[in-house]
């Protein structure tokens, strides 16, 4: 059972405030083993990613995945660590500051905009403890993945309601479940094609679009889990945007991690496929994504193009995350405005405001 914490230090008359929180995946601290194993650790351990028995696998875990994984996933890490970090800490914390800057612009200027990781730091209590102590009492949860699903969408919210659990003056909670169908979304997705074809050209004999999209278990599907529906769902309305005809697109899964079956097809094996099948121009995007990281720069822009041309592909070309795209802040701007109705996120009324007011009232009559 939660241990109930104690409040923040409260001053009477204190005006309340409301917070964006936006939650993404996590990172690890360094591109180097031990800064990975203890991001693996903790995020190899939510029961939410992995459902295999505890017992089972706190044995596979600590006994072989710790003591081999961590090195192998520095070397990756390491191949797109930018001078400021971690690229989907970097693209987190760009987004969260345009966001803010957006909803400012829109008059939302008593609102605060910060985020948080899953695993990692900033950690989801440490942020809502850190808001909640300047006077937030209403948070809005954006978990930034667009298709919905348990092992990210859901246990970023657990985070969030285990840390309620704690708390005596519970905070109200919003939250925007996933935006896989939002049509701010799918058109900055299709800018970003048409923009890539109008600098690398558009071949129009056996064009291929890959839609790449982060894999989970297929017992997942099976359970209930409507993350595979969701993908489908923005590869269809993506390549309806673009006039695309089914044998011009393909949705495929990436990132399998096991020996248990995953959604399928896999990404790799489907750009190996085309390479064979004669495909000489493929394009890769990851709708899921909407800031780029380790899935797409290191998987999908390196890998994948390696995978491509090995198996005698011709040009390979991986089109960017939405990232800080204008189109995209702009939409997801309008998204999360949407969900703030009647929640006060306006500078609070001077005095000569509502002096004005006041007069202006009587002068219509108010009152009388």
């Amino acid at each position: 059972m939660s241990v109930i914490l104690p409040e923040p230090a409260w001053k009477h008359g204190t005006p309340a405030r409301t917070a964006v929180v936006l939650i993404n995946l996590g990172t690890p601290e360094a591109p180097t083993a031990a800064a990975l194993k203890t991001y693996l650790r903790e995020f190899l351990s939510d029961r939410r990613v992995v459902e295999i028995p505890r017992p089972i696998w706190w044995l596979i875990l600590n006994g072989i995945i710790l003591n081999t994984r961590p090195a192998k996933s520095a070397a990756k890490y390491a191949a797109v660590w930018t001078p400021e970090g971690s690229p989907l800490k970097v693209h987190t914390e760009r987004q969260t500051k345009l966001l803010k800057g957006l909803l400012g612009e829109a008059g939302h200027r008593n609102l605060v905009v910060d985020y948080a990781m899953r695993y990692g730091q900033p950690s989801v209590p440490a942020t809502l403890d850190r808001l909640k102590a300047a006077g937030c009492t209403r948070f809005l949860l954006v978990p930034l993945y667009p298709q919905y699903a348990g092992s990210t969408s859901a246990t970023a919210l657990d985070a969030a309601y285990r840390w309620l659990t704690t708390q005596r003056n519970q905070p109200e909670i919003r939250v925007i479940r996933s935006f896989c169908d939002n049509p701010g979304y799918i058109d900055a997705l299709a800018a970003s094609v048409r923009q890539h074809w109008a600098t690398h050209g558009r071949p129009e004999k056996d064009y291929q679009l890959v839609m790449s999209f982060h894999g989970v278990p297929r017992f997942t599907l099976d359970k209930g889990d409507p993350y595979h529906c969701e993908c489908q769902k923005t590869g269809r309305l993506l390549a309806e945007a673009l006039s695309l005809a089914p044998g011009q697109y393909r949705i495929c899964f990436q990132s399998r991690f096991g020996r248990a079956e995953w959604l399928q097809p896999y990404t790799a094996p489907t750009l190996e496929a085309m390479a064979h099948e004669g495909v000489r121009r493929v394009d890769v995007i990851c709708p899921g994504f909407v800031g780029d990281c380790l899935e797409t720069l290191e998987e999908i822009a390196m890998e994948g193009k390696a995978d491509f041309l090995k198996a005698g592909g011709g040009e390979y070309h991986y089109i960017q995350a939405l990232n800080e795209r204008g189109d995209w802040m702009a939409a997801f701007a309008g998204l999360v405005e949407s969900q703030l109705g009647g929640w006060p996120t306006r500078e609070p009324a001077s005095a000569a405001d509502l002096a004005h007011s006041a007069n202006r009232a009587k002068a219509l009559g108010a009152g009388q």
